[in-house]
């Protein structure tokens, strides 16, 4: 009997199960209690701000009036719903939204796809690095300052029109016309942030297995046909995956930016969701009925971003989960 092991690898598993889950937990606790308290401040943030609030979200289908609170507001139902599938703004709000993330996807997403390739194929350091630093700073700018300079440099007197006067063209009143807030949004959205998503391409890129590049020289390959054939099936994974999570927010647009561009003359291609849900909780303090429009959205994004993952999983094998 003294000769039967006891401490081979099926008995350590049957000891594991037999051991309670709360006492495991407890004894990794006490082992990498400093990386807990690390993660605590980040637990904490998503807690407070994003999970508690959700227990908030049943006012869309009460009545809700600050004086009596959540728990004694009267249900009503589906009724906020309702009258939002049957208002005469749906369809407008419905559209500009799905349009400008629709602009965003085709002009903004591979924007920082194409320039991660061009940084990667610069071989001067400095001027590289001058470069990634000119595109990143633009990120930094605050909203409130990015739209106040796209005011000056659109207004009659600003920028664009003293460019189009030297050559002879008529000023154009960009931010009266409805034609033109949508490509302005995008494309000031665009100038913002390429240097900022490039980071993960470019990293994505530095990681790249080099002998691939190597192979493909020798084979004959230009620089053209490397990115064609080496570059762009490296990042194509972490490509895919910023594709779901994009496809994730094609019915959000943030409302700050359009508050403060945005004026009745442009409401037609101005007005989305979520300036909608800020009129009627914030300024018509119909709480009830912009929650429902909130909860609306949130669960056809919601919808999208499990659908793109089980698409992506099965044609590409890249996926969130």
């Amino acid at each position: 009997m003294s000769d039967i092991p006891t401490n081979t690898p099926q008995n350590r598993i049957v000891k594991n199960r037999r051991t309670p889950i709360g006492e495991i937990l407890l004894k990794d606790l006490k082992k990498n209690k400093m990386v807990y308290l690390l993660l605590l401040p980040a637990v904490s943030y998503y807690f407070i701000f994003h999970y508690y609030p959700m227990y908030g979200a049943q006012i869309a289908f009460k009545n809700f009036t600050p004086g009596k609170g959540i728990l004694d507001s009267p249900w009503v139902g589906f009724q906020h719903f309702a009258a939002f599938f049957n208002s005469y703004y749906l369809g407008r709000i419905v559209r500009n939204t799905i349009t400008i993330n629709l602009y965003d996807l085709i002009f903004g997403f591979p924007a920082p796809i194409i320039l991660a390739l061009l940084l990667y194929e610069v071989k001067n350091t400095a001027f590289r690095r001058t470069i990634q630093t000119t595109t990143y700073l633009p990120h930094f700018i605050s909203t409130v300052v990015l739209c106040g300079i796209i005011l000056d440099f659109t207004s009659r007197e600003g920028l664009f029109n003293n460019l189009l006067g030297l050559f002879g063209i008529e000023p154009i009143m960009f931010m009266t016309e409805p034609s033109w807030f949508q490509p302005i949004y995008v494309g000031s959205g665009i100038w913002q942030e390429v240097g900022w998503g490039s980071i993960i391409y470019l990293a994505a890129l530095m990681n790249a297995v080099q002998e691939l590049f190597e192979a493909a020289k020798i084979d004959g390959a230009n620089r053209f046909k490397q990115i064609i054939h080496v570059a762009i099936p490296c990042i194509l994974p972490t490509i895919v995956i910023m594709l779901i999570l994009r496809m994730g927010r094609m019915m959000s647009v943030g409302s700050d930016k359009i508050l403060l561009l945005y004026n009745p003359a442009i409401y037609e291609k101005a007005d989305v969701i979520s300036t909608f849900v800020y009129r009627k909780g914030l300024v018509e303090f119909s709480y009830s009925y912009a929650s429902a429009v909130g909860l609306f959205n949130s669960v056809i994004n919601f919808i999208l971003l499990v659908t793109c993952n089980r698409i992506s999983r099965n044609i590409t094998e890249s996926s969130l989960w």
